[in-house]
Formats: structure tokens, sequence, C-alpha cells
């Protein structure tokens, strides 16, 4: 399920919900993949989702896209009880956040050490310009034409 132990690869790792996948979604991804050699992805889990609101399409169907692009290695689902749960697993040597994930990444370096998971905390600039490279954006649109 998870890599092996012992590979040599440069492995990153992006995190995120990828509700209603968009370009904005495939831009990040395309970007932390630039990063390094492998690309995992653990995608939120429906209940862990807080600071926005709930995603529209349903966490299996949300893995079951992201995994099906073709610059990730492999995507999973988030621990419901501990986020760096499967970092355990992964080991990623660097870590991806998009513009506008709400992370401190100086906190989240420093809670990566001292969990015995030292890693590269790196930020995507903000995503490539387009009508519809957000949810928000693509939820609007439906809401004018259809609501």
């Amino acid at each position: 399920m998870y890599p092996r132990p012992g590979d040599l690869l440069t492995r990153v790792l992006a995190t995120g919900t990828f509700d209603l996948l968009h370009p904005g979604h495939v831009y990040f991804l395309t970007q932390a993949r630039a990063l390094g050699d492998e690309l995992f992805v653990i995608v939120a889990r429906d209940s862990n989702v807080t600071h926005k609101p709930k995603p529209i399409v349903p966490e299996e169907q949300r893995l079951e896209m992201v995994n099906a692009l073709g610059m990730v290695e492999r995507a999973f689902l988030g621990s419901e009880k501990d986020m760096f749960e499967p970092l355990k697993h992964i080991r990623p040597d660097i870590i991806t956040l998009g513009y506008d994930q709400r992370f401190d990444t100086d906190m989240l370096e420093k809670e990566l050490t001292k969990r015995g998971l030292p890693a590269n905390v790196v930020r995507i600039p903000l995503s490539k310009e387009c009508p519809f490279c957000s949810t928000g954006a693509i939820i609007k649109e439906v809401l004018r034409r259809y609501g």
C-alpha cells in the first residue's frame, strides 16, 4: 500500500480536499511532482474538512479521481485521528502546500521534526489564472446558470 522503506527516490507529498477536480488542482499537483521523483497525495477525509464547506464529492470518489492523474504515484485517504499518521509510512522528503492551504510552514516543520519526520515544506505559489481554477468559482457559476 505505502512505498517501501529504503527507496532512494525523492518523495514529494501533497495534501488537499480535491473536491470538484479542476485545473487549479492539476497545476498544484504538477508543480509538486516537478520537485521530486514520486508524488504521493493525501486526500482529506470528509469528516476532517472543517475549514470550508463539506465536499460535494464523497471521499472515495475524490480519491479515485486523484489516483487517476498521471503525475500521481499513489493517493491515500488521510487519517481521521492524526494527520501525521500516513506520513510515518510515506516518509516524504518534501511536503508541498497550496498557496491557500492554512498551515504555518515553520510550525509544521517543527512538528514533523518532533515526530521524527524531517521533511522540507514548500509552498506552491498562486495557481494559474483561469475562470474555473477553484471549486468556489465552479459552484458560483453552476448556481448562476442553474440556481
